[in-house]
Protein backbone atom coordinates (compact mmCIF):
# COMPACT_ATOMS: atom_id res chain seq x y z
CA UNK A 1 0.00 0.00 0.00
CA UNK A 2 2.12 2.86 -1.31
CA UNK A 3 0.40 5.95 -0.73
CA UNK A 4 2.30 7.59 -3.36
CA UNK A 5 1.84 7.94 -6.82
CA UNK A 6 5.54 8.32 -8.07
CA UNK A 7 7.03 6.56 -5.66
CA UNK A 8 10.35 3.73 -6.48
CA UNK A 9 9.98 0.38 -5.96
CA UNK A 10 11.34 -0.73 -2.21
CA UNK A 11 14.13 -3.38 -3.10
CA UNK A 12 14.98 -5.79 -0.35
CA UNK A 13 18.05 -6.33 0.09
CA UNK A 14 18.12 -9.83 2.38
CA UNK A 15 21.41 -12.02 1.92
CA UNK A 16 18.45 -15.11 1.37
CA UNK A 17 17.60 -17.18 -1.30
CA UNK A 18 14.16 -17.61 -2.09
CA UNK A 19 11.71 -19.30 0.92
CA UNK A 20 13.01 -20.13 4.26
CA UNK A 21 12.29 -24.31 3.77
CA UNK A 22 13.72 -26.61 1.31
CA UNK A 23 10.90 -27.95 -1.07
CA UNK A 24 11.46 -31.84 0.71
CA UNK A 25 11.28 -30.18 4.16
CA UNK A 26 8.33 -27.75 3.45
CA UNK A 27 6.33 -31.29 1.88
CA UNK A 28 7.49 -33.33 4.71
CA UNK A 29 6.03 -31.23 7.35
CA UNK A 30 2.63 -31.29 5.09
CA UNK A 31 2.96 -35.01 4.92
CA UNK A 32 -0.22 -34.53 2.36
CA UNK A 33 -1.06 -38.15 0.64
CA UNK A 34 -1.48 -36.91 -3.19
CA UNK A 35 -3.91 -40.17 -3.21
CA UNK A 36 -6.14 -39.38 -0.63
CA UNK A 37 -6.96 -35.67 -2.72
CA UNK A 38 -9.95 -36.45 -4.53
CA UNK A 39 -13.78 -37.59 -4.04
CA UNK A 40 -14.10 -41.44 -2.60
CA UNK A 41 -15.74 -42.15 -5.83
CA UNK A 42 -12.91 -41.61 -7.72
CA UNK A 43 -11.35 -44.97 -6.47
CA UNK A 44 -13.49 -46.66 -8.23
CA UNK A 45 -13.90 -45.21 -11.93
CA UNK A 46 -10.64 -47.33 -12.85
CA UNK A 47 -13.41 -50.24 -13.47
CA UNK A 48 -16.20 -48.50 -14.54
CA UNK A 49 -14.49 -47.66 -17.40
CA UNK A 50 -15.38 -49.80 -20.68
CA UNK A 51 -13.26 -52.74 -21.29
CA UNK A 52 -10.21 -51.36 -23.42
CA UNK A 53 -10.08 -47.78 -22.50
CA UNK A 54 -6.98 -46.80 -23.17
CA UNK A 55 -6.85 -42.99 -23.05
CA UNK A 56 -9.44 -40.32 -20.81
CA UNK A 57 -9.24 -36.76 -22.36
CA UNK A 58 -10.54 -33.97 -20.40
CA UNK A 59 -10.65 -29.72 -19.85
CA UNK A 60 -11.04 -27.48 -17.07
CA UNK A 61 -13.14 -24.85 -18.24
CA UNK A 62 -14.97 -21.14 -16.60
CA UNK A 63 -18.83 -22.49 -17.83
CA UNK A 64 -20.57 -19.24 -16.56
CA UNK A 65 -20.51 -15.70 -15.17
CA UNK A 66 -23.83 -15.99 -14.15
CA UNK A 67 -23.22 -15.96 -10.10
CA UNK A 68 -20.12 -13.68 -10.33
CA UNK A 69 -19.67 -10.91 -8.02
CA UNK A 70 -18.79 -8.35 -10.89
CA UNK A 71 -19.92 -5.11 -12.26
CA UNK A 72 -22.21 -6.32 -15.05
CA UNK A 73 -22.24 -2.88 -17.01
CA UNK A 74 -18.43 -2.71 -16.92
CA UNK A 75 -17.36 -6.76 -17.04
CA UNK A 76 -16.94 -8.60 -20.24
CA UNK A 77 -17.29 -11.98 -19.92
CA UNK A 78 -13.43 -12.97 -19.59
CA UNK A 79 -11.97 -14.37 -16.81
CA UNK A 80 -7.86 -14.54 -15.70
CA UNK A 81 -6.36 -17.84 -15.76
CA UNK A 82 -3.85 -18.09 -13.17
CA UNK A 83 -2.65 -20.83 -10.50
CA UNK A 84 -1.51 -23.71 -12.74
CA UNK A 85 2.34 -23.61 -12.31
CA UNK A 86 2.32 -23.13 -9.27
CA UNK A 87 -0.41 -26.37 -8.57
CA UNK A 88 2.26 -28.55 -10.60
CA UNK A 89 5.38 -27.66 -8.64
CA UNK A 90 3.48 -27.86 -5.21
CA UNK A 91 1.20 -30.89 -6.08
CA UNK A 92 2.14 -32.47 -8.92
CA UNK A 93 5.98 -32.62 -8.33
CA UNK A 94 6.72 -32.50 -4.80
CA UNK A 95 3.85 -33.88 -3.16
CA UNK A 96 3.51 -36.84 -5.62
CA UNK A 97 7.10 -36.84 -5.46
CA UNK A 98 7.93 -36.95 -1.70
CA UNK A 99 5.02 -38.51 -0.62
CA UNK A 100 3.90 -41.22 -2.70
CA UNK A 101 6.78 -42.11 -5.55
CA UNK A 102 10.17 -41.85 -3.19
CA UNK A 103 8.37 -43.71 -0.09
CA UNK A 104 9.02 -46.88 0.09
CA UNK A 105 6.29 -48.83 -2.04
CA UNK A 106 4.62 -51.05 1.10
CA UNK A 107 5.09 -47.42 3.26
CA UNK A 108 2.92 -45.69 -0.01
CA UNK A 109 0.58 -48.63 -1.14
CA UNK A 110 -0.11 -49.86 2.26
CA UNK A 111 -1.07 -45.84 3.38
CA UNK A 112 -3.91 -46.02 0.92
CA UNK A 113 -5.08 -49.37 1.55
CA UNK A 114 -5.90 -48.79 4.18
CA UNK A 115 -7.58 -45.22 3.97
CA UNK A 116 -10.24 -47.27 1.52
CA UNK A 117 -10.35 -50.31 3.68
CA UNK A 118 -11.24 -48.52 6.70
CA UNK A 119 -13.80 -46.15 4.77
CA UNK A 120 -15.49 -48.42 1.97
CA UNK A 121 -14.89 -51.93 3.52
CA UNK A 122 -11.89 -54.37 3.58
CA UNK A 123 -10.61 -55.24 0.29
CA UNK A 124 -13.76 -53.00 -1.61
CA UNK A 125 -10.78 -51.30 -3.76
CA UNK A 126 -8.08 -53.50 -5.69
CA UNK A 127 -5.32 -51.88 -5.63
CA UNK A 128 -3.17 -52.75 -7.70
CA UNK A 129 -2.82 -50.12 -10.49
CA UNK A 130 -1.74 -47.96 -7.64
CA UNK A 131 1.26 -50.18 -7.10
CA UNK A 132 2.08 -49.88 -11.18
CA UNK A 133 2.11 -46.32 -10.44
CA UNK A 134 4.64 -46.43 -7.86
CA UNK A 135 6.64 -48.72 -10.14
CA UNK A 136 6.39 -46.50 -13.23
CA UNK A 137 7.65 -43.46 -10.84
CA UNK A 138 6.00 -40.75 -12.10
CA UNK A 139 2.37 -38.77 -13.07
CA UNK A 140 1.90 -40.06 -16.80
CA UNK A 141 -0.36 -37.29 -17.98
CA UNK A 142 0.23 -34.12 -20.43
CA UNK A 143 -1.41 -31.04 -19.29
CA UNK A 144 -1.98 -28.47 -21.41
CA UNK A 145 -2.38 -24.98 -20.58
CA UNK A 146 -3.83 -21.28 -22.21
CA UNK A 147 -0.25 -18.79 -20.96
CA UNK A 148 -1.06 -18.08 -17.50
CA UNK A 149 -2.01 -13.57 -17.56
CA UNK A 150 -4.21 -14.51 -20.49
CA UNK A 151 -7.85 -13.45 -20.16
CA UNK A 152 -9.70 -16.26 -21.60
CA UNK A 153 -13.93 -16.14 -22.62
CA UNK A 154 -16.03 -17.71 -20.18
CA UNK A 155 -16.92 -21.67 -21.93
CA UNK A 156 -13.62 -21.24 -23.45
CA UNK A 157 -11.11 -24.46 -21.54
CA UNK A 158 -8.07 -22.99 -19.85
CA UNK A 159 -6.42 -26.40 -20.01
CA UNK A 160 -6.41 -29.89 -21.16
CA UNK A 161 -5.53 -33.26 -19.34
CA UNK A 162 -5.08 -36.42 -20.46
CA UNK A 163 -2.67 -39.75 -20.17
CA UNK A 164 0.29 -40.18 -22.08
CA UNK A 165 1.67 -43.22 -23.59
CA UNK A 166 1.23 -45.98 -20.99
CA UNK A 167 -2.47 -47.11 -21.63
CA UNK A 168 -2.88 -48.54 -18.34
CA UNK A 169 -2.75 -45.09 -16.28
CA UNK A 170 -5.77 -43.84 -18.18
CA UNK A 171 -7.55 -43.62 -15.08
CA UNK A 172 -5.38 -41.02 -13.78
CA UNK A 173 -6.74 -38.30 -15.98
CA UNK A 174 -10.11 -37.64 -14.23
CA UNK A 175 -8.52 -39.23 -10.71
CA UNK A 176 -6.98 -35.69 -10.55
CA UNK A 177 -10.04 -34.02 -11.35
CA UNK A 178 -10.92 -32.90 -7.57
CA UNK A 179 -7.74 -31.80 -6.25
CA UNK A 180 -7.21 -29.64 -10.40
CA UNK A 181 -10.48 -28.24 -9.05
CA UNK A 182 -10.60 -27.09 -5.56
CA UNK A 183 -6.65 -26.13 -5.89
CA UNK A 184 -7.36 -23.65 -9.72
CA UNK A 185 -10.62 -22.57 -9.46
CA UNK A 186 -10.27 -20.23 -6.45
CA UNK A 187 -6.62 -18.57 -7.86
CA UNK A 188 -8.11 -17.82 -11.18
CA UNK A 189 -11.46 -15.82 -9.35
CA UNK A 190 -9.77 -14.17 -7.13
CA UNK A 191 -7.19 -12.98 -10.26
CA UNK A 192 -10.42 -12.70 -11.86
CA UNK A 193 -11.74 -10.09 -9.54
CA UNK A 194 -8.91 -8.48 -8.76
CA UNK A 195 -8.16 -7.16 -12.09
CA UNK A 196 -11.89 -5.98 -12.11
CA UNK A 197 -10.96 -4.05 -9.16
CA UNK A 198 -8.04 -2.97 -11.17
CA UNK A 199 -9.89 -1.39 -14.42
CA UNK A 200 -12.88 -0.06 -12.21
CA UNK A 201 -9.58 1.76 -10.86
CA UNK A 202 -7.86 2.56 -13.80
CA UNK A 203 -11.59 4.19 -15.24
CA UNK A 204 -11.85 6.90 -11.91
CA UNK A 205 -7.93 7.62 -12.59
CA UNK A 206 -8.50 8.65 -15.66
CA UNK A 207 -11.92 10.51 -15.23
CA UNK A 208 -10.48 12.37 -12.65
CA UNK A 209 -7.20 12.90 -13.80
CA UNK A 210 -5.63 11.19 -10.80
CA UNK A 211 -1.83 9.47 -11.98
CA UNK A 212 -2.49 5.81 -13.20
CA UNK A 213 0.95 4.68 -10.89
CA UNK A 214 -1.02 5.29 -7.95
CA UNK A 215 -3.26 2.30 -8.99
CA UNK A 216 -0.92 0.07 -8.85
CA UNK A 217 -1.08 0.07 -4.67
CA UNK A 218 -4.72 1.47 -4.29
CA UNK A 219 -5.80 -1.75 -4.22
CA UNK A 220 -4.46 -3.97 -1.30
CA UNK A 221 -5.13 -7.50 -0.45
CA UNK A 222 -6.42 -7.63 3.56
CA UNK A 223 -8.24 -10.79 3.00
CA UNK A 224 -5.60 -13.42 4.91
CA UNK A 225 -7.68 -13.84 8.20
CA UNK A 226 -10.63 -14.57 5.80
CA UNK A 227 -9.31 -17.48 3.84
CA UNK A 228 -9.80 -21.08 4.32
CA UNK A 229 -6.59 -21.99 5.51
CA UNK A 230 -2.89 -20.51 4.96
CA UNK A 231 -2.74 -22.22 1.91
CA UNK A 232 -5.59 -20.51 0.19
CA UNK A 233 -4.74 -17.45 0.95
CA UNK A 234 -1.05 -17.60 -0.65
CA UNK A 235 -2.52 -18.84 -3.69
CA UNK A 236 -5.50 -16.23 -4.11
CA UNK A 237 -3.04 -13.79 -2.60
CA UNK A 238 -0.93 -14.30 -5.29
CA UNK A 239 -3.70 -14.11 -7.90
CA UNK A 240 -4.42 -10.41 -6.19
CA UNK A 241 -0.57 -9.43 -6.86
CA UNK A 242 -0.80 -9.75 -10.87
CA UNK A 243 -3.21 -6.81 -10.60
CA UNK A 244 -1.75 -4.87 -7.96
CA UNK A 245 1.31 -4.47 -5.47
CA UNK A 246 -0.11 -3.83 -2.21
CA UNK A 247 -0.63 -6.70 0.23
CA UNK A 248 -0.68 -7.41 3.85
CA UNK A 249 -0.84 -11.40 3.02
CA UNK A 250 2.95 -12.15 3.17
CA UNK A 251 3.16 -15.53 2.15
CA UNK A 252 2.15 -14.61 -0.78
CA UNK A 253 5.09 -13.13 -1.85
CA UNK A 254 6.10 -16.25 -0.77
CA UNK A 255 4.31 -18.40 -2.99
CA UNK A 256 5.24 -16.51 -6.05
CA UNK A 257 9.26 -16.63 -5.09
CA UNK A 258 8.66 -20.57 -4.81
CA UNK A 259 6.09 -21.24 -7.44
CA UNK A 260 6.69 -18.14 -9.79
CA UNK A 261 10.22 -17.10 -10.32
CA UNK A 262 9.48 -13.63 -8.53
CA UNK A 263 12.39 -12.26 -6.66
CA UNK A 264 12.00 -9.43 -4.13
CA UNK A 265 15.26 -8.13 -4.22
CA UNK A 266 14.91 -7.57 -7.93
CA UNK A 267 11.12 -6.61 -8.34
CA UNK A 268 8.17 -5.57 -6.50
CA UNK A 269 6.55 -8.23 -5.51
CA UNK A 270 4.43 -6.64 -3.05
CA UNK A 271 4.46 -4.19 -0.29
CA UNK A 272 2.91 -2.76 2.59
CA UNK A 273 3.52 -0.10 5.22
CA UNK A 274 3.59 0.06 9.27
CA UNK A 275 -0.22 -0.46 10.52
CA UNK A 276 -1.52 -0.41 14.05
CA UNK A 277 -4.72 -2.95 14.86
CA UNK A 278 -7.64 -1.79 17.90
CA UNK A 279 -5.67 -4.07 20.35
CA UNK A 280 -2.63 -0.90 20.07
CA UNK A 281 -5.28 1.69 20.27
CA UNK A 282 -7.04 0.14 22.91
CA UNK A 283 -4.21 -0.67 25.58
CA UNK A 284 -3.04 3.54 24.39
CA UNK A 285 -6.81 4.01 26.81
CA UNK A 286 -9.60 6.36 25.76
CA UNK A 287 -8.57 9.47 27.10
CA UNK A 288 -5.03 9.78 26.19
CA UNK A 289 -6.45 8.32 22.57
CA UNK A 290 -4.47 11.59 20.93
CA UNK A 291 -1.79 10.56 22.49
CA UNK A 292 -0.96 7.67 21.03
CA UNK A 293 -1.39 8.82 17.66
CA UNK A 294 0.96 11.95 18.66
CA UNK A 295 3.36 9.06 19.50
CA UNK A 296 3.14 6.73 16.76
CA UNK A 297 3.63 9.56 13.96
CA UNK A 298 6.37 11.60 16.53
CA UNK A 299 7.89 8.80 17.47
CA UNK A 300 7.35 5.34 16.43
CA UNK A 301 7.44 6.60 13.13
CA UNK A 302 8.27 10.26 12.40
CA UNK A 303 9.35 9.26 8.24
CA UNK A 304 7.42 7.40 5.91
CA UNK A 305 4.15 6.24 6.15
CA UNK A 306 1.90 4.85 9.18
CA UNK A 307 -1.49 3.55 8.91
CA UNK A 308 -3.53 4.43 11.70
CA UNK A 309 -7.08 2.44 12.65
CA UNK A 310 -9.00 5.24 13.99
CA UNK A 311 -12.47 3.94 14.46
CA UNK A 312 -11.56 2.54 17.64
CA UNK A 313 -13.90 5.17 19.56
CA UNK A 314 -14.69 8.35 17.86
CA UNK A 315 -14.06 8.18 14.20
CA UNK A 316 -15.34 11.38 13.48
CA UNK A 317 -13.94 13.13 16.56
CA UNK A 318 -10.21 11.99 15.14
CA UNK A 319 -10.56 12.98 11.79
CA UNK A 320 -11.50 16.29 12.80
CA UNK A 321 -10.09 17.45 16.22
CA UNK A 322 -7.23 14.87 16.34
CA UNK A 323 -6.19 15.62 12.87
CA UNK A 324 -6.50 19.43 13.56
CA UNK A 325 -4.31 19.59 16.75
CA UNK A 326 -1.65 17.16 15.24
CA UNK A 327 -1.83 18.87 11.88
CA UNK A 328 1.80 20.21 12.39
CA UNK A 329 3.47 17.40 13.06
CA UNK A 330 2.07 15.35 9.96
CA UNK A 331 3.16 18.32 8.01
CA UNK A 332 6.49 18.49 9.43
CA UNK A 333 6.68 14.61 9.19
CA UNK A 334 10.40 13.61 7.04
CA UNK A 335 10.25 11.81 4.15
CA UNK A 336 11.96 8.29 4.07
CA UNK A 337 14.65 6.89 1.77
CA UNK A 338 12.18 6.67 -0.81
CA UNK A 339 10.28 10.09 -0.77
CA UNK A 340 7.31 9.01 1.31
CA UNK A 341 5.55 11.15 4.76
CA UNK A 342 2.22 10.22 5.04
CA UNK A 343 -0.04 9.64 7.97
CA UNK A 344 -3.35 7.55 6.82
CA UNK A 345 -6.24 7.50 8.49
CA UNK A 346 -8.07 3.96 8.59
CA UNK A 347 -11.76 3.63 9.23
CA UNK A 348 -13.13 0.41 10.11
CA UNK A 349 -16.44 0.55 10.36
CA UNK A 350 -19.74 2.07 9.32
CA UNK A 351 -20.99 2.36 6.05
CA UNK A 352 -17.78 2.56 3.83
CA UNK A 353 -19.71 4.86 0.99
CA UNK A 354 -20.95 7.35 3.43
CA UNK A 355 -17.70 7.22 5.53
CA UNK A 356 -15.26 7.88 2.89
CA UNK A 357 -17.86 10.44 0.27
CA UNK A 358 -20.47 11.61 3.00
CA UNK A 359 -23.37 13.39 1.90
CA UNK A 360 -24.72 15.21 -0.50
CA UNK A 361 -25.55 18.05 1.48
CA UNK A 362 -28.34 20.89 0.50
CA UNK A 363 -28.53 24.17 2.49
CA UNK A 364 -31.59 25.71 3.34
CA UNK A 365 -33.31 28.35 5.12
CA UNK A 366 -36.30 26.22 6.81
CA UNK A 367 -37.75 23.42 7.44
CA UNK A 368 -40.46 24.26 4.86
CA UNK A 369 -38.23 24.24 1.84
CA UNK A 370 -37.38 20.61 2.65
CA UNK A 371 -39.64 19.23 -0.22
CA UNK A 372 -37.21 21.37 -2.78
CA UNK A 373 -33.88 20.36 -1.40
CA UNK A 374 -35.32 16.95 -1.63
CA UNK A 375 -35.53 17.78 -5.45
CA UNK A 376 -32.34 18.80 -5.70
CA UNK A 377 -31.21 15.50 -4.74
CA UNK A 378 -30.47 16.09 -1.12
CA UNK A 379 -29.26 13.32 0.57
CA UNK A 380 -28.68 15.75 4.03
CA UNK A 381 -29.56 19.07 4.79
CA UNK A 382 -28.26 21.91 6.72
CA UNK A 383 -30.65 24.16 8.02
CA UNK A 384 -30.09 27.03 11.07
CA UNK A 385 -26.39 25.73 11.58
CA UNK A 386 -27.70 22.00 11.97
CA UNK A 387 -27.17 18.88 10.09
CA UNK A 388 -29.67 16.39 9.49
CA UNK A 389 -29.70 13.46 7.24
CA UNK A 390 -32.35 11.94 5.22
CA UNK A 391 -33.20 8.19 5.94
CA UNK A 392 -36.20 8.15 3.94
CA UNK A 393 -37.89 9.58 1.30
CA UNK A 394 -41.34 10.79 0.07
CA UNK A 395 -44.02 13.05 1.67
CA UNK A 396 -42.79 12.37 5.23
CA UNK A 397 -38.58 11.58 4.78
CA UNK A 398 -37.34 10.58 8.10
CA UNK A 399 -34.57 13.08 9.36
CA UNK A 400 -31.44 12.09 11.65
CA UNK A 401 -29.76 14.73 13.30
CA UNK A 402 -26.09 14.59 12.38
CA UNK A 403 -23.12 15.87 12.50
CA UNK A 404 -21.02 17.69 10.47
CA UNK A 405 -18.37 15.08 9.89
CA UNK A 406 -20.17 12.92 9.10
CA UNK A 407 -22.22 14.51 6.46
CA UNK A 408 -19.38 15.60 4.62
CA UNK A 409 -17.09 12.14 4.48
CA UNK A 410 -14.22 11.67 6.11
CA UNK A 411 -12.27 13.01 2.37
CA UNK A 412 -13.80 16.63 2.91
CA UNK A 413 -13.29 16.73 6.29
CA UNK A 414 -8.90 16.34 6.19
CA UNK A 415 -9.57 18.72 3.00
CA UNK A 416 -10.93 21.35 5.18
CA UNK A 417 -7.91 20.70 7.86
CA UNK A 418 -5.01 20.48 5.10
CA UNK A 419 -6.38 21.27 1.72
CA UNK A 420 -4.12 20.14 -1.33
CA UNK A 421 -3.59 20.26 -5.13
CA UNK A 422 -5.35 19.83 -8.22
CA UNK A 423 -5.78 17.35 -10.81
CA UNK A 424 -5.47 18.57 -14.28
CA UNK A 425 -8.94 17.69 -14.68
CA UNK A 426 -9.49 19.97 -11.87
CA UNK A 427 -10.58 16.91 -8.94
CA UNK A 428 -8.98 17.78 -5.74
CA UNK A 429 -6.15 15.85 -4.31
CA UNK A 430 -5.66 15.51 -0.96
CA UNK A 431 -2.04 16.77 1.02
CA UNK A 432 0.62 14.36 0.20
CA UNK A 433 1.08 13.98 4.08
CA UNK A 434 -2.71 12.69 4.72
CA UNK A 435 -4.61 9.85 3.10
CA UNK A 436 -7.27 7.37 3.65
CA UNK A 437 -7.40 3.66 3.48
CA UNK A 438 -10.84 1.54 3.89
CA UNK A 439 -10.97 -2.17 4.00
CA UNK A 440 -14.33 -3.25 6.28
CA UNK A 441 -16.97 -4.92 3.64
CA UNK A 442 -15.40 -3.92 0.29
CA UNK A 443 -16.73 -5.06 -2.60
CA UNK A 444 -16.80 -3.87 -6.46
CA UNK A 445 -20.12 -2.45 -5.91
CA UNK A 446 -18.90 -0.37 -2.85
CA UNK A 447 -15.93 0.74 -4.45
CA UNK A 448 -17.41 1.86 -7.29
CA UNK A 449 -19.97 3.73 -4.72
CA UNK A 450 -17.44 5.67 -3.21
CA UNK A 451 -15.52 6.61 -5.98
CA UNK A 452 -18.81 8.11 -7.52
CA UNK A 453 -19.48 9.80 -4.11
CA UNK A 454 -16.13 11.16 -4.05
CA UNK A 455 -16.70 12.25 -8.60
CA UNK A 456 -19.13 14.23 -7.41
CA UNK A 457 -17.93 16.43 -4.77
CA UNK A 458 -15.10 17.49 -6.87
CA UNK A 459 -12.30 14.70 -5.69
CA UNK A 460 -9.99 12.22 -7.20
CA UNK A 461 -9.57 9.26 -7.03
CA UNK A 462 -6.48 8.76 -5.36
CA UNK A 463 -7.90 10.21 -2.06
CA UNK A 464 -8.78 6.45 -1.01
CA UNK A 465 -6.91 3.10 -0.88
CA UNK A 466 -9.68 0.21 -0.70
CA UNK A 467 -8.20 -2.72 1.64
CA UNK A 468 -9.86 -5.96 -0.13
CA UNK A 469 -10.26 -8.30 2.24
CA UNK A 470 -12.32 -12.07 2.46
CA UNK A 471 -15.49 -9.98 1.80
CA UNK A 472 -14.77 -10.03 -1.59
CA UNK A 473 -12.09 -12.92 -2.04
CA UNK A 474 -14.07 -15.26 0.11
CA UNK A 475 -17.95 -14.40 -1.36
CA UNK A 476 -17.19 -16.56 -4.22
CA UNK A 477 -17.18 -20.29 -4.63
CA UNK A 478 -16.34 -22.82 -7.68
CA UNK A 479 -19.70 -21.57 -9.40
CA UNK A 480 -18.51 -17.88 -9.36
CA UNK A 481 -17.54 -18.66 -13.21
CA UNK A 482 -18.99 -22.18 -13.21
CA UNK A 483 -15.03 -24.07 -13.04
CA UNK A 484 -15.71 -27.72 -14.11
CA UNK A 485 -13.60 -30.83 -15.28
CA UNK A 486 -15.07 -32.65 -17.87
CA UNK A 487 -14.14 -35.72 -20.77
CA UNK A 488 -14.59 -34.51 -23.64
CA UNK A 489 -12.48 -37.33 -25.63
CA UNK A 490 -11.25 -40.92 -25.03
CA UNK A 491 -9.94 -43.84 -26.51
CA UNK A 492 -12.03 -47.42 -26.44
CA UNK A 493 -10.39 -50.34 -28.14
CA UNK A 494 -8.15 -48.35 -30.30
CA UNK A 495 -10.99 -46.38 -31.41
CA UNK A 496 -12.00 -42.35 -30.33
CA UNK A 497 -14.77 -41.50 -29.44
CA UNK A 498 -16.15 -37.83 -29.02
CA UNK A 499 -17.72 -37.57 -25.41
CA UNK A 500 -20.34 -34.33 -24.46
CA UNK A 501 -22.12 -33.90 -21.57
CA UNK A 502 -25.55 -32.43 -21.70
CA UNK A 503 -28.13 -32.65 -19.80
CA UNK A 504 -31.87 -32.33 -20.84
CA UNK A 505 -32.58 -30.88 -17.42
CA UNK A 506 -30.19 -28.08 -17.40
CA UNK A 507 -30.44 -24.98 -19.38
CA UNK A 508 -27.30 -25.29 -21.20
CA UNK A 509 -24.60 -23.43 -18.78
CA UNK A 510 -23.45 -27.26 -17.99
CA UNK A 511 -23.22 -28.55 -21.71
CA UNK A 512 -19.55 -28.94 -22.21
CA UNK A 513 -17.56 -29.02 -25.44
CA UNK A 514 -16.87 -32.30 -27.37
CA UNK A 515 -14.20 -34.53 -28.35
CA UNK A 516 -10.37 -33.10 -28.78
CA UNK A 517 -9.76 -29.17 -28.49
CA UNK A 518 -8.19 -26.47 -30.11
CA UNK A 519 -8.00 -22.76 -28.88
CA UNK A 520 -7.19 -20.02 -31.08
CA UNK A 521 -6.56 -16.49 -30.40
CA UNK A 522 -8.54 -14.34 -32.48
CA UNK A 523 -8.50 -10.35 -31.62
CA UNK A 524 -8.44 -10.19 -28.15
CA UNK A 525 -10.53 -13.20 -28.20
CA UNK A 526 -9.42 -17.04 -27.64
CA UNK A 527 -11.99 -19.09 -29.41
CA UNK A 528 -13.00 -22.62 -28.41
CA UNK A 529 -12.65 -25.41 -31.73
CA UNK A 530 -14.28 -28.31 -30.86
CA UNK A 531 -14.68 -32.04 -32.51
CA UNK A 532 -10.65 -31.67 -33.96
CA UNK A 533 -8.31 -34.05 -34.96
CA UNK A 534 -5.04 -34.97 -33.61
CA UNK A 535 -3.13 -33.18 -35.89
CA UNK A 536 -5.73 -29.81 -35.08
CA UNK A 537 -5.20 -30.30 -31.51
CA UNK A 538 -1.65 -29.96 -31.81
CA UNK A 539 -1.97 -26.57 -33.14
CA UNK A 540 -3.30 -23.39 -31.34
CA UNK A 541 -2.76 -21.84 -28.16
CA UNK A 542 -2.96 -24.48 -25.80
CA UNK A 543 0.83 -25.13 -25.46
CA UNK A 544 2.42 -28.56 -23.22
CA UNK A 545 3.37 -27.22 -19.96
CA UNK A 546 3.80 -30.75 -17.83
CA UNK A 547 4.49 -33.63 -19.14
CA UNK A 548 5.05 -37.48 -17.32
CA UNK A 549 6.28 -35.99 -14.25
CA UNK A 550 8.36 -32.78 -15.74
CA UNK A 551 7.45 -29.41 -15.69
CA UNK A 552 8.52 -28.41 -18.93
CA UNK A 553 7.22 -24.99 -18.80
CA UNK A 554 8.48 -22.27 -16.06
CA UNK A 555 7.49 -18.45 -16.18
CA UNK A 556 7.57 -15.89 -13.82
CA UNK A 557 5.91 -13.48 -12.52
CA UNK A 558 7.08 -10.01 -14.18
CA UNK A 559 5.97 -12.27 -17.51
CA UNK A 560 2.47 -13.05 -16.48
CA UNK A 561 1.83 -9.73 -15.36
CA UNK A 562 2.57 -8.29 -18.53
CA UNK A 563 0.51 -10.18 -20.41
CA UNK A 564 -2.56 -9.35 -18.21
CA UNK A 565 -1.38 -5.77 -18.51
CA UNK A 566 -2.51 -4.64 -15.29
CA UNK A 567 0.39 -3.24 -13.17
CA UNK A 568 3.26 -1.19 -14.49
Amino acid sequence: MRMSASSPPTICRASTTNGSLSSKERIMILNINPLSQADFYKTGHIFQYPEGTTEVYSNFTPRSDRLAPVLRDRFDSKVVWFGLQGFIKMFLIEIWNENFFKQPKDVAIGRYKRRLDCALGPGAVDVSHIEALHDLGYLPIEIKSLPEGSRVDIRVPTMTIRNTSDARFFWVTNYLETVISDELWKPSTVATIAYEYRRLLEDFAERTGAPKAFVDWQGHDFSARGMSGFMDSMSAGAGHLLSFYGTDTIAAIDYLEDRYNANAEREIVGGSVPATEHSVMCLGGKESEIGTFRRLITEIYPSGVVSIVSDTWDFWKVITEYARELRPQILARTPNAIGLAKVVFRPDSGDPVRIIGGYNCVEIDRMSDLSSAIEQGAEAIQVNGKYFILDGAGEEPLLREAREAEVKGAVECLWDIFSGTETDKGYRVLNERVGLIYGDSITLQRAEAILNALERKGFASCNVVFGIGSYTYQYITRDSFGWAIKATSGVVNGERIAVQKDPVTDGGAKKSACGLLRIEQEGNRFVLYDNQTEEQERQGELRTVFVDGKLVVDEDLATIRARLGAVV
